[in-house]
């Protein structure tokens, strides 16, 4: 991979969001939707996270930044549990688009695996969003 610590750091901060996001879908879905299927989804997705960035993770560890800028940014008000999950399923989409793109740097099977779970989120999404 491209050891560059700052793409090393846009893949960490990616890689964050997505799996935070994918932890409140999760917990959505198993306390307060209590959608066994649901909950056991968004879990798989996140543990393939952890399994594809697993041989670079001490590396985008090492390169992360202390006082990111980033850290700083007020988000949007949550007005319903329906806009937190909206919210956090867009988090996780467009996270996993950057990590798709840098995660070419990688090598090809790594960013085909990031794609994958993405298009997978974005049927779930559909699932969600008619239920709503």
């Amino acid at each position: 991979m491209a050891s560059e610590v700052s793409i090393l750091r846009i893949m960490d901060a990616n890689l964050n969001r997505a799996r935070e996001g994918l932890r409140v879908l999760e917990d959505t879905a198993r306390f307060l939707w209590e959608d066994e299927k649901k909950y056991k989804c968004f879990r798989a997705m996140r543990h393939a996270l952890d399994a594809i960035t697993r041989p670079i993770y001490s590396q985008l560890v090492d390169a992360r930044m202390a006082g990111d800028p980033g850290g700083t940014l007020k988000e949007g008000k949550r007005d319903h549990k329906n806009s937190i999950v909206r919210a956090n399923l867009r988090r996780c989409e467009e996270s996993l688009r950057v990590l798709e793109e840098y995660g070419k740097l990688e090598s090809q099977k790594m960013g085909e695996r990031y794609k994958k779970i993405r298009f997978n989120l974005y049927l779930i999404e559909k699932e969600i969003i008619q239920e709503f």
